[in-house]
């Protein structure tokens, strides 16, 4: 008996990387898992249904049950048909995985409309899209009135949450907002029985590889000693967040294999006031320089 038994999950950019270890850890943990990838490179030029299926094939092989979709989920329409291959193959929808990501690095004074575009478009519009669906599936069970008890985790960055990378406006932006939506999620979902929870991981993956001023914090042990940056061991705690037992919402987490933070959002430092019209001689004064 896994934590999982009898749920039936959705896990998008499930074919590699983080997405495909939490798959196969959801799957060992009972989970009914749609293993979602479309296949493409970084920057998300191309498609191959093959990284899916090969993950499908694991799952499957260690006697699980799992079936494979290549869906793009920053298409609106191709995110709802994700969500009811889900409910058509396996009876319903329990957990949301949002994994799926792209990169598509440039400094501001280079970035091309196409590259911002792009990297918003997967990365935020392909969370937003996934959930979109997820949610109105949820709510309409919940008004027909069953029990609901579904999660959903996020996947935002250190990127536009707590580092500052030069080159990565796209990313940081989407990133940054993946965080509002799932706190946005968990305010609006929490009636319905729905709870969503968002993880920065830091893990080796091809996107981490990619970014020089990532790639080589992210090596591995040659000792033998736990690597904190494996994914196999990032993805307990997306199992936790997706289990009944657990009763988060709306919580933010770093996230490496040996260490977990929950973040707080942005609050004041100090406060300044005023009984009279601001002046720029008077905030000079006050405000913090560098």
């Amino acid at each position: 008996m896994g934590t999982l038994d009898g749920l039936v999950a959705v896990v998008t950019g499930g074919g590699r990387g983080l997405g495909r270890a939490h798959a196969l850890l959801l799957a060992r943990e009972g989970a009914k898992v749609v293993v979602n990838d479309a296949g493409t490179a970084n920057d998300g030029g191309g498609a191959d249904g093959g990284p899916a299926k090969a993950v499908v094939a694991e799952i499957e092989a260690a006697g699980g049950t799992a079936v494979a979709d290549t869906s793009d989920v920053s298409d609106w329409s191709a995110a709802g048909g994700l969500v009811a291959a889900a409910v058509d193959a396996f009876g319903g929808l329990d957990i949301v995985v949002n994994n799926a990501g792209i990169l598509r690095d440039a400094f501001l004074a280079n970035l091309t409309e196409e590259q911002w575009d792009a990297v918003l478009s997967v990365n935020l519009k392909g969370h937003a899209g996934v959930l979109h669906h997820a949610a109105a599936y949820w709510k309409a069970l919940h008004k027909a009135g069953h029990r609901v008890r579904a999660s959903v985790i996020n996947t935002t960055s250190a990127s536009g949450v707590t580092k500052t990378l030069p080159g990565q406006a796209n990313y940081a932006a989407a990133k940054a907002g993946i965080v509002a939506l799932t706190l946005v999620a968990a305010a609006e979902l929490e009636r319905y029985g729905v709870r969503a929870n968002a993880i920065a991981p830091a893990a080796r993956t091809r996107l981490t590889l990619a970014t020089p001023a990532i790639a080589d914090t992210v090596a591995g042990p040659e000792d033998g000693s736990l690597d904190p940056f494996a994914p196999e061991n990032l993805a307990p705690l997306v199992a936790y967040l997706a289990s009944p037992s657990c009763e988060l919402t709306g919580q933010v987490f770093t996230l490496r294999g040996d260490r977990i933070s929950p973040l707080g959002g942005w609050r004041p430092e100090r406060t300044f006031e005023t009984a009279e019209p601001w002046s720029a001689d008077t905030l000079a004064a006050l405000l913090p320089g560098r």
